[in-house]
């Protein structure tokens, strides 16, 4: 048994035109080269370092069949997937929030469902001890009927729904350490008991309506959603801290089949769309310490599905780290901010704030 990578170079050809930052270029604003903050480089870059390195020999790579409509429209309404189907075969465009696309994003945006969909089933089917699927485009943030934040289909929740049509399982919990919040797949099972969604982020950077720490769910779903809204600069020692304290406890409270990553490194240092402070090593440290979950409550069933994470520089390397630990790989990419980055974690003060309001999360629950 192995670590399987799922991945396709097509992922890498989504695009979406023109933007600066989160919003569309114009005026004085110069196009950019690259579009959208979500571009294929810091994806294809990580898959270039495993090969350099040699970590890939290390995994099991494969591809994966986009994902059918009949496991879209367990998620999606059908008006939704027609609209984004017509829109696509005419050229591309834009459905919902910071979500534009060109021409075959519906294709490539259900092959990118497809990734994370065949991961979770090679999982819970035992042929792999674990998985990771570099799904682009992402999915964390589109809502059944409403795309966002560069996410047009939720490839969790897809991938999710597939596996209990085929009856590989009945309770998934998804845990989303992206530095936004993970509202899409939140939406999606909202009412739900059989899905725990828990979603860590930076409080109020994106969306800035969601994500706080008071929506527990509804109805069947009340106190099977948890949202752990961090203060920005709450670095590496923070983000331990609240996985230990709040984050690792709901989820082996939860007992689920299997645990599912909804995998960001937005939250590192220098990306451009978040001011967390994480490092290479803070994804794995946390890496290990869903493992080492895993492996007590579900028999280390375990799949990261890429999401987040914008610098071209830092995010092959957070994920390097991250499929060392899946794979228990000897092979390493140092981390060529290690002197740099732990400069710039909180100091003493800022610890004992957030202390506190980890503290006060946890005296809540």
């Amino acid at each position: 048994m192995a670590t399987g990578f799922f991945w396709d170079e097509r992922c890498f050809w989504h695009s979406g035109g023109n933007y600066a930052g989160m919003l569309p270029v114009g005026g004085l604003v110069q196009p950019l080269d690259g579009g959208l903050p979500e571009s294929p480089e810091t994806k294809r870059r990580l898959k270039n370092l495993i090969e350099v390195t040699g970590l890939a020999r290390d995994l099991d790579l494969r591809g994966a069949d986009p994902a059918c409509r009949d496991d879209l429209l367990r998620v999606h309404p059908a008006h939704y997937l027609d609209q984004f189907k017509a829109l696509s075969d005419a050229g591309g465009g834009e459905l919902g929030r910071r979500t534009p696309f060109g021409p075959g994003g519906f294709e490539l945006a259900s092959l990118s469902a497809g990734l994370a969909k065949d991961a979770l089933t090679a999982v819970l089917h035992g042929e792999l001890d674990n998985a990771y699927a570099l799904s682009r485009p992402p999915g964390h943030h589109c809502l059944p009927d409403f795309p966002n934040g560069f996410c047009l289909l939720n490839n969790i929740g897809i991938a999710i729904e597939a596996a209990r049509a085929a009856g590989l399982a009945r309770r998934f919990a998804v845990l989303d350490w992206d530095v936004h919040h993970g509202n899409g797949t939140e939406a999606v099972f909202y009412d739900r008991a059989d899905v725990l969604t828990v979603s860590v982020h930076q409080d109020r950077n994106y969306p800035m309506d969601t994500g706080a720490f008071v929506d527990r769910g509804r109805d069947a779903g009340e106190g099977f959603n948890l949202n752990i809204p961090l203060p920005p600069g709450t670095g590496h020692k923070g983000y331990l801290s609240a996985m230990e304290r709040l984050t690792l406890p709901a989820i082996r409270a939860f007992s689920p089949d299997v645990l599912i990553i909804a995998c960001g490194y937005d939250a590192a240092a220098n990306d451009p769309l978040g001011r967390m402070l994480a490092t290479a090593d803070t994804f794995a440290r946390l890496t290990r310490q869903v493992m080492d979950l895993a492996q007590d409550i579900c028999g280390g069933k375990l799949l990261m599905v890429h999401e987040g994470g914008y610098s071209e520089t830092y995010v092959p390397f957070c994920g390097h780290a991250v499929l060392q630990q899946m794979s228990g790989s000897t092979i390493t990419a140092p981390d060529p901010f290690a002197e740099v980055f732990p400069l710039r974690q909180p100091d003493a003060g800022f610890d004992d704030y957030l202390d506190g309001v980890i503290g006060g999360m946890v005296a809540a629950l």
